[in-house]
């Protein structure tokens, strides 16, 4: 079991699992009542979408994998400067005390979310959005990708990804690939990162809504 990263899930789901695609539709009627109740527009999931293209391969990991990209995050967002080096065997990155800040924060959309369950949307807001007890939001926690995105950014130097103006060329995205298909170093950072990246940017161009599950 891992977790699976999707985008254009709707789309999906009522051509090949109606029933699954009502469930669906359940969780989105309560992603807008969150919305609504932070003054906020709701979210419409398309209910057809063109070809997405997502330059990454992967699409499902380890849990473990996302929490070593949050504790690379965690230190970057306060440290410019910092670069992130392999985290040594047997050290859970989830314990990390600088995990710890970032979730006392409660500001960031990447480490302040479900690693196995929930949602995020493309509609632009600052503030992580908690569901109240008696609604049955997936994680509880609702997540912006445009915040999103602007979190996979800042992180990108630490892990020694070049962007140019936020963006990902297909040959980083490549290179990205290639050390990845090596499975040592920070391999499981870039394998999330890729992931989420991309995610993020076909959720915004798309107004797909990208689901954990």
């Amino acid at each position: 079991m891992g977790l699976a990263i999707s985008i254009g899930v709707l789309v999906d789901l009522l051509e090949h699992d109606p029933e699954e695609a009502e469930w669906l539709q359940e969780d989105l009627a309560v992603v807008n009542e969150v919305l609504s109740a932070a003054g906020l527009a709701p979210h419409a999931e398309p209910r057809e979408l063109p070809p997405l293209r997502s330059r990454a391969a992967i699409g499902s990991f380890p849990y473990s994998f996302i929490h070593y990209l949050r504790r690379a995050y965690a230190y970057r967002a306060n440290s410019p400067d910092w670069m992130a080096t392999p985290v040594e065997d047997g050290v859970d990155p989830s314990e990390d005390p600088a995990v710890d800040d970032a979730l006392s924060d409660m500001q960031s959309h990447l480490i302040c979310h479900s690693d196995a369950e929930g949602l995020y949307v493309p509609v632009d807001f600052d503030e992580v959005l908690y569901a109240e007890p008696d609604q049955k939001l997936p994680g509880g926690i609702l997540g912006s990708s445009y915040r999103l995105l602007d979190e996979l950014v800042l992180v990108a130097p630490a892990l020694g990804i070049e962007l140019a103006d936020g963006e990902l060329s297909d040959q980083e995205a490549e290179r990205i690939g290639r050390l990845i298909d090596a499975d040592q170093g920070l391999h499981r950072e870039y394998v999330s990162w890729l992931r989420l990246y991309e995610s993020a940017r076909l959720s915004i161009a798309h107004k797909t809504a990208i689901v954990f599950n």
